[in-house]
């Protein structure tokens, strides 16, 4: 039967591949997960790992609990296998790439418009103009300037 453990207040710079090479001296990793950022990819130290042996996950625990690393209390606690979500591993084993937004919101921006959206936007300047127009005649001044659209 496997076990999981919890890990939280995992320090900066103790990623899944020190984690994979760390635990590993106490069986074998069957999963593990770093769990992450979705906007950023950083870590939110805390993370999961499954061991073949739900004793080998006894002894982590009991071992590494209250642990001292880079100036950090290692939190280890075993998770009962009745609490372990299925898909909590979900992503475990692979690299986080964090999604480029940036990107998105430039393709958003250079998409080619439809006649109906431009039609929509040349509505939307005109009558901003007109307000505009409005508000300098009611301040007073007499001012002409060229059309938006």
């Amino acid at each position: 039967e496997k076990g999981v453990v919890y890990l939280g207040r995992i320090p900066h710079g103790f990623y899944e591949k020190e984690m994979r090479g760390y635990f590993s001296q106490f069986g074998d990793i069957s999963r593990l997960r770093l769990s992450r950022n979705k906007k950023t990819g950083r870590s939110k130290h805390y993370g999961f790992i499954e061991f073949e042996s739900a004793d080998v996950a006894e002894i982590v625990a009991e071992t590494m609990n209250n642990y001292l690393l880079f100036e950090h209390m290692l939190q280890c606690k075993v998770i009962p296998a009745e609490k372990v979500h299925e898909s909590l591993f979900a992503g475990a084993d692979k690299v986080y790439k964090p999604f480029n937004t940036e990107l998105r919101n430039r393709q958003i921006h250079n998409k080619k418009k439809t006649p109906e959206e431009l039609e929509q936007k040349c509505k939307a300047l005109k009558k901003a103009e007109q307000k505009l127009r409005k508000e300098i005649k009611e301040a007073g001044i007499d001012y002409d300037f060229p059309s938006f659209a």
